[in-house]
């Protein structure tokens, strides 16, 4: 059995308002067994992912407060209840069979979005025109922005949030997060330049040209310390516009003795320029980092 096109399976809600669409999928999260009786709550669920999926709602939005970032959570509501909506279905590509309730993508080549064997872009994330996914993976509420490249077993996770012209290089790991509805995804904003191996979770924001070297691990308690000044300076959760970041560790005591615990270091930044490929590349000369 080919498993369908969700956009084609449903009927869809129409023009239906966002604010209508999220009022019945806030109603449908208070109360789950409303899917099995009620068509419009089920309508607005799967509408929602087919918005997802098209680009026109975003899990997070860039907004003008100290924050940086707005997160829908009531998205993250709509994905999780689509899951019980979608039925389990056995589909093959080639030789290779696969039983599963969300289908890959379609509608790649309209898009002009280059995915190579066996990259896969699960339906109801949106990839902006002219990204590259390499044999990586997007998951469904994930966006990924224009000229940015998936490189090789790259991974995407679910509701995170990538920016243009980004590059994840290989194994790159961005974590996903469906609840607590309104937790903050994954962020990695325009212009970054994640190396390989590293790993970004529990929804930690990589601010704009932000240069990680290969084999960062950040995670919401990661000390990530700026040791750029006489005075080190100490961060958690964010990384800084243009920032240039290498794995460090540093002492801790515990009962048992004084070990090592990996943190991250801010050893320098990028300079300002319009060219941001050569800015890159300079940067990576300027402080040897490996990526």
């Amino acid at each position: 059995m080919t498993m369908q096109d969700p956009s084609r399976a449903y009927m869809r809600s129409g023009d239906a308002a966002v604010a209508d669409l999220r009022a019945l999928v806030d109603e449908a999260a208070k109360d789950p067994s409303v899917l099995k009786t009620s068509d419009p709550h089920a309508r607005a669920v799967r509408e929602v992912i087919y918005r997802l999926d098209q680009g026109e709602l975003r899990v997070a939005e860039r907004s003008e407060g100290p924050e940086r970032w707005r997160i829908n959570g009531w998205l993250q509501q709509a994905i999780n209840l689509y899951f019980g909506l979608a039925p389990l279905e056995s589909y093959q590509a080639g030789e290779i069979e696969f039983h599963d309730k969300i289908p890959p993508k379609h509608g790649l080549a309209q898009a002009g979005v280059r995915v190579v064997p066996p990259g896969v872009v699960r339906y109801g994330a949106h990839v902006e025109k002219g990204a590259v996914v390499m044999p990586g993976y997007v998951n469904i509420g994930a966006r990924v922005g224009a000229g940015t490249m998936v490189d090789t077993w790259a991974t995407v996770g679910s509701c995170a949030q990538v920016g243009r012209g980004v590059h994840l290089s290989g194994g790159v790991g961005l974590g996903g997060v469906l609840e607590p509805a309104g937790a903050r995804p994954v962020i990695v904003e325009d212009g970054c330049f994640i190396g390989s191996r590293c790993i970004i979770v529990e929804g930690v924001l990589v601010e704009e040209e932000a240069v990680l070297g290969a084999g960062v691990v950040l995670t919401a308690s990661t000390p990530i310390i700026d040791v750029t000044a006489a005075t080190e300076q100490k961060l958690q959760g964010r990384i800084p516009a243009r920032s240039v970041v290498i794995p460090g560790m540093r002492p801790r005591k515990f009962p048992a003795g004084e070990y090592l615990t990996p943190c991250a270091l801010i050893i320098g930044k990028r300079s300002e320029s319009t060219d941001r490929k050569t800015t890159l590349n300079q940067a990576l000369r300027d402080f040897g980092v490996s990526v």
